[in-house]
């Protein structure tokens, strides 16, 4: 299995927040590969410059930490943003649709407002 996690779910998973279950913490640790985009190291600095998240580690010593791929934004995932329907309006998470669906990922995720997108999903 391939995965992608959501901010979210990243940041539950560095901060071993209890919301992220142990079922969901033993998925994640025998998955084939797990990615965090580049879309949500600009979206957690966004929110600790702004005061809004406390995030200890770097973007890339939690990666370290956690033998997490990164993902980089490429020009193929903002083609497909084009084609996603707007059943969410954060660019954030349009961004991981994106990646997700390009890139044939699974999302890890709670944001539920994102299941009418058609690209498989493990929900928190």
């Amino acid at each position: 299995m391939r995965l992608l996690l959501d901010t979210h779910a990243f940041i539950w998973w560095s901060d071993a927040d209890p919301r992220m279950s142990a079922a969901m913490r033993e998925t994640v640790r025998e998955a084939d590969e797990v990615f965090v985009s580049i879309a949500s190291a600009w979206e957690i600095a966004i929110k600790v410059s702004l005061g809004k998240l406390v995030f200890d580690e770097t973007f890339g010593a939690a990666l370290t930490i956690s033998h997490f791929e990164p993902l980089a934004i490429e020009v193929r995932h903002t083609e497909e943003i084009k084609t996603l329907p707007l059943h969410h309006r954060d660019p954030f998470d349009r961004m991981l649709v994106a990646q997700g669906k390009v890139e044939g990922l699974t999302l890890v995720t709670g944001d539920r407002r994102l299941e009418p997108y058609d690209i498989p999903f493990l929900w928190l």
